[in-house]
């Protein structure tokens, strides 16, 4: 059994963390932190964990505390992290970040879109981006894992198979997505009010998104080079749930997109590879720490389609932090992950 922390408790990511660890069978929740909250009882403030934490209070930040953990996540804003994972990890506390804070390599380009000066450079060259399908050696043995972002989740594992193979063009990549609004965090604002948000749909940040940065990053890192991708995320009038619709330019005839596809995730317990012809649903994933893909071709022509889906929530934040933490420490994979959807 280890002991674990989350910083930043009162968020939807931490709930959600709060959620599935309750059922792992090889973590204790030792301490969980909230400024605004301090003091109050984890279950008086989300009823549905009642009888898993009922002794559990919010608390006050403590390094001390939080060093003795064998993990500690942090489910906080960009800004958060830099200021207390080199304190942890001199401790020999391991980092699981659910926040911006160590998923772009580059400094000065983290600075650029976030709009203030890295906080802990010195730490980003052992930072290991948290993609298990992409990193799953280096995760076992980090002390520093960045969680990737839920577009950034869902875009990879759509088009990376196609981008390794070197069977698109990596200049000419489209990422069309839709999220809830449980995308935009806890926080009150007037764009997630039921009122503006239900009966609509809207784009935004077309011109620029901050997880264009960390996507391209990724996909380069597949295609061997720097990627040409339009990214264009999208607010939909539902809690959970990511779609994203990918466009590739083919460069050559394959022989079976679906097969290569099925082949490249075969051993990946949270990705799902549909039956040709299928159309993946937000709802099949609520819940469950699992991309569900399906692969299009239209008439045979030269544009290849990939239909991604995922709980924006678990596979695109605290799932994936929870199968980050059970490579760690040399955990079953699935532990702590393995129930199904939610449906309806």
């Amino acid at each position: 059994m280890i002991k674990v922390g989350i910083v930043g408790g009162t968020g939807y990511t931490g709930v959600e963390l709060l959620r599935l660890l309750a059922r792992h069978p090889h973590v204790e929740v030792e301490a969980i932190t909230s400024r605004s909250e301090s003091g109050l009882g984890v279950c008086d403030l989300y009823p549905n964990l009642r009888g898993h934490y009922d002794e559990l209070r919010f608390s006050e930040p403590d390094p001390v505390r939080l060093g003795k953990c064998d993990a500690v996540f942090f489910a906080t804003p960009h800004g958060v992290a830099h200021a207390l994972a080199g304190e942890l990890l001199e401790q020999g506390t391991r980092i699981i970040d659910l926040s911006a804070d160590f998923r772009i390599r580059d400094a000065k380009l983290w600075a650029e879109w976030y709009g203030q000066p890295h906080g802990a450079p010195e730490l980003l060259g052992e930072a290991v981006y948290g993609l298990p399908e992409v990193n799953r050696e280096r995760i076992r043995s980090s002390r520093l894992i960045a969680v990737p972002g839920c577009y950034p989740t869902a875009v990879q594992l759509g088009f990376l198979p196609l981008l390794e193979a070197g069977l698109i063009d990596p200049q000419h990549l489209i990422a069309d997505c839709k999220s809830g609004v449980t995308g935009a965090g806890r926080g009150a604002k007037v764009p997630s009010l039921l009122a503006e948000a239900s009966e609509s749909l809207k784009a935004y940040g077309a011109s620029g998104h901050r997880h264009l940065p960390e996507i391209r990053q990724g996909l380069g890192d597949a295609a061997g080079n720097e990627v040409g991708l339009t990214f264009v995320p999208h607010l939909t009038p539902m809690i959970r749930g990511i779609h994203a619709t990918l466009y590739g330019r083919l460069t050559s005839e394959p022989e079976d997109l679906q097969k290569h596809f099925e082949e490249r995730y075969a051993n990946e317990p949270f990705v799902d590879v549909m039956p040709p012809g299928s159309h993946p649903e937000t709802r099949s994933v609520k819940g469950a720490n699992m991309c569900r893909l399906a692969i299009h071709r239209p008439g045979d022509g030269d544009t290849v389609i990939v239909l991604s889906v995922i709980d924006n929530l678990v596979k695109g934040a605290s799932g994936q932090a929870v199968h980050n933490l059970n490579l760690m420490f040399g955990f079953d994979e699935t532990a702590g992950l393995d129930a199904p959807a939610i449906m309806p």
